[in-house]
């Protein structure tokens, strides 16, 4: 089985997306200290994953739509995860810190303690 698992890696296809990854964000976003009444929504993107959530503070969407929170893009040549916020002001993707596992990366994403990703 790890020979299959060895081969499957490296045959050139992308790791992440992946449903797997996908469910385990899902998952530790329901540990979150913002928001906690909103549903946030995960969508696999080119090597990561794009976490999305209606706007109920109004400080971006007044009318409450999906606005961008966080990207998590895995970095296969590093082996760690790369987590971006979004400046909305600017509409750009920020880098905001790396980290080696994933449960790390949303553990920070879940704190936000200054309010960079849940706003």
């Amino acid at each position: 089985m790890n020979a299959a698992i060895i081969r499957r890696h490296h045959s050139g296809l992308p790791a992440h997306p992946n449903e797997l990854d996908r469910w385990r964000i899902v998952r530790a976003l329901t540990r979150r200290e913002r928001y906690r009444y909103v549903s946030p929504e995960v969508t696999g993107v080119a090597g990561g994953y794009l976490v999305e959530s209606p706007c109920c503070s109004g400080n971006i969407d007044a009318k409450g739509g999906l606005v961008d929170v966080a990207l998590l893009h895995h970095d296969r040549t590093g082996a760690a995860w790369q987590l971006f916020r979004k400046d909305h002001g600017k509409g750009i993707w920020e880098w905001h810190s790396t980290h080696q596992r994933l449960g790390s990366a949303t553990a920070v994403l879940n704190a936000d303690r200054e309010r960079l990703f849940w706003q």
